[in-house]
C-alpha cells in the first residue's frame, strides 16, 4: 500500500506520494504550511481517480477537461507527469521515465494508491 509523507525542506512543507514498494510517484510543489499541504494531499486523492489523461506526446493531441494528467516529454526527453486540478492549478508531479508504458503505469500507480495512502511525517 502507498503512503504519502509530509517533509519539511528549506523553502517549506513538500509532500511525496510512494508506492508500496517505497519508490516516489508523485510529488508537490512547496507549501508554505502543514495544512496547506494537507489539503493539496486531499486534492491529489479527490482528482486523480477522476482526472483524464492528456497525452501532450502525441501530434495533434485531444485537450482533455480538468482534472486530469498531462504526460509531456522533458527536456531530456524523458516521460513526465503532472496532476492538475479542476482549477487547472498542478498538484502533483512525477520523476522522468525512460518510455511511455512506464510514465501510465505512473499515473495508475497514483490512481491506486492516492485514495486510500495514509498521511505520514519524515
Amino acid at each position: 500500500m502507498g503512503k504519502f509523507v509530509i517533509k519539511t525542506v528549506a523553502s517549506g512543507i513538500k509532500f511525496d506520494l510512494k508506492a508500496g514498494n517505497g519508490e516516489v510517484i508523485a510529488t508537490s510543489e512547496v507549501y508554505s504550511s502543514e495544512k496547506s499541504c494537507k489539503n493539496g494531499i486531499e486534492s491529489v486523492r479527490k482528482n486523480a481517480v477522476a482526472a483524464n489523461i492528456e497525452d501532450q506526446t502525441v501530434e495533434g493531441f485531444e485537450k482533455a477537461k480538468h482534472p486530469k494528467f498531462e504526460v509531456y516529454n522533458d527536456k531530456k526527453g524523458e516521460f513526465r507527469f503532472r496532476l492538475k486540478a479542476t482549477n487547472g492549478e498542478i498538484i502533483a508531479t512525477s520523476e522522468g521515465y525512460k518510455t511511455k508504458a512506464s510514465c501510465m503505469n505512473g499515473i495508475a500507480s497514483v490512481q491506486k494508491n492516492a485514495p486510500d495512502a495514509p498521511v505520514t511525517e519524515a
